[in-house]
């Protein structure tokens, strides 16, 4: 094993279990690694008081994502259509995660604590995604997601380098890929988990390493692997068979934030191997906030709200769940994603820009 386990940002006290779960082979290989951490029966992963919706668990943030482990059965299996970041959103094998990004949408859904749900019916998953491929034959024409494959993220809603710490659903999920001729597996991650260095995936799993600068990620980017390990990472990762993009996310508008990109840019650009240069492309994703998150980070992390909540700079869009998004303004932001895009041309321009918005 190359690292420890995520050991520095996971200590596994207490495992909320679906009875389900620890029924399943990947349910006791988890509790098996675990066996000091006490475990409490739920009838749901998606409903756990002493996690979800309690107020008092702002103070807790960081404790909680540490100590707790859900482990459940997904029981939706549906791949849904993407278009950006995917062809398709693949069910997810994990939710939650153990890392505090200020800006991450997931505490919106759940209240106010997130820590690492696992799926343990990873066969079952593992079967549905493989029938799905099949299903959708050759790709029929190119487009920005991928020339030829069908691509599946497979790490919406989590981080699948810190769950690949946890169980082997990420590792299994590679392997299925692997073995898909019409077909790629994609994830977004701020952790560098060089055991996947081994794992063999012949091009068939992209990793998109998300960049940003780093005065933002010191403030935004908690308990993550910190960027300039990520940006040293893409050469290893691309020499082991993976297809490896960077997410330019989220773009935080601010006093001197072009030129920080700049820099951001001219570092990646030095570190790159051909390899990695000829393979190369971006997704641009400027920041939305909610006023349900900015609440909860009030709570714990209030400096990081004085770059994220800028009513002089966003506008607010009802949200589907009934809440307010907040965007930079229409017009303000188009001229924003046109400076930092032309930024990228001129500073990096073997970084194909796939999307920005």
């Amino acid at each position: 094993m190359r690292n420890t386990r995520g050991d520095h940002l996971l200590d596994i006290r207490r495992i909320y279990l679906e009875p389900a779960a620890a029924e399943l082979a990947r349910g006791r290989e988890i509790l098996e690694r675990y066996p000091a951490a006490e475990r409490v029966e739920v009838d749901s992963h998606q409903r756990i008081p002493e996690l979800y919706g309690d107020e008092a668990n702002v103070a807790r943030w960081v404790r909680i994502k540490t100590e707790a482990l859900v482990l459940g059965v997904k029981k939706s299996l549906t791949a849904r259509p993407n278009g950006r970041s995917s062809d398709f959103i693949a069910p997810s094998t994990a939710n939650g995660c153990a890392m505090a990004c200020a800006y991450c949408y997931v505490p919106r859904r759940k209240g106010y604590s997130n820590p690492i749900t696992v799926f343990a019916n990873i066969e079952q998953i593992i079967g549905y995604l493989g029938r799905h491929a099949g299903r959708q034959g050759v790709k029929p024409e190119p487009n920005q997601v991928d020339p030829h494959a069908w691509v599946y993220d497979i790490g919406e809603n989590s981080d699948c380098s810190v769950d690949a710490t946890i169980s082997a659903n990420v590792r299994d999920l590679v392997e299925l890929f692997r073995g898909l001729p019409n077909a790629k597996a994609s994830f977004a991650t701020k952790y560098v988990n060089r055991d996947l260095l081994d794992w063999d995936p012949r091009g068939r799993t992209r990793i998109r390493f998300s960049l940003m600068p780093a005065a933002d990620a010191k403030l935004l980017d908690i308990r993550t692997s910190p960027i300039e390990d990520r940006i040293a990472a893409i050469n290893d990762f691309v020499a082991a068979g993976y297809e490896v993009h960077v997410n330019f996310s989220p773009v935080v508008v601010r006093d001197g934030w072009l030129a920080d990109w700049a820099l951001l840019l001219d570092t990646l650009g030095d570190a790159l191997s051909p390899a990695a240069r000829a393979q190369l492309a971006a997704e641009v994703i400027f920041l939305t906030h909610n006023d349900r998150l900015h609440e909860v980070n009030l709570g714990w992390h209030p400096k990081a709200e004085e770059v994220l909540w800028r009513p002089d700079l966003q506008q607010p869009k009802r949200s589907q769940t009934g809440g307010w998004n907040v965007r930079y303004r229409t017009g303000h932001k188009g001229r924003y994603v046109t400076a930092l895009t032309d930024l990228i041309a001129d500073r990096l321009p073997c970084c194909r820009v796939r999307y920005a918005f």
